[in-house]
């Protein structure tokens, strides 16, 4: 028998955490199923040229996180940014540049990142097909952004409207007066 020493605990898990008991079941809280390809409740967003499609909220998940189904055409991807929040990409189909303190990597179909709170960031398609990839967000909270600035669009895959030059500098606008709120902070190139 092979006796374990050593063991480092995460000073952040659970268990390093006092023993509390486990409080009572909240019946008021329900099961989610969600279902991005067919649901048409869930909001389906135009962001940036991408399509976000909410499948997780804040409400659903009594805030501790948001997941979001991202469909990333060529060249997408949001500008360089930070914000007060852990942001996990699992890429499902196809690849993305991301883009971690400066410096760049592949990230492809199977892999996973966790980008740190307030660490300099920013995912772009340079492929030449479109991406899938769930975000996690914790705490909740960046589902709501989208909601604020996303365009509504009809399908998980539906290509945001083309923005003309007018509605590019509202929606621009838009962003730098919503970003305090969210904790967030756009970056330069």
């Amino acid at each position: 028998m092979r006796i374990l020493t050593n063991i480092k605990i995460n000073r952040h898990s659970i268990t390093s955490q006092p023993v509390t008991p486990i409080p009572p079941d909240d019946p008021q809280r329900h099961l989610k199923l969600a279902r991005p390809e067919t649901d048409e409740s869930l909001p389906h967003l135009g962001v940036v040229g991408d399509t976000y499609t909410i499948v997780l909220s804040g409400e659903d998940t009594d805030g501790r996180f948001c997941l979001i189904d991202m469909h990333v055409p060529p060249e997408g991807g949001p500008p360089p940014h930070r914000h007060d929040f852990e942001e996990t990409f699992i890429v499902l189909e196809g690849e993305i540049e991301a883009t971690f303190r400066g410096e760049k990597r592949t990230v492809k179909a199977g892999e996973t990142i966790n980008v740190p709170a307030n660490a300099p960031h920013q995912f772009h398609n340079s492929s030449s097909a479109a991406t899938r990839m769930l975000c996690i967000c914790a705490p909740a909270g960046q589902e709501e952004f989208f909601k604020e600035v996303g365009t509504p669009v009809a399908t998980r895959t539906t290509a945001p409207p083309k923005l003309g030059k007018a509605a590019q500098e509202a929606f621009i606008k838009k962003v730098q007066e919503l970003i305090p709120k969210y904790r967030t902070e756009l970056l330069k190139d």
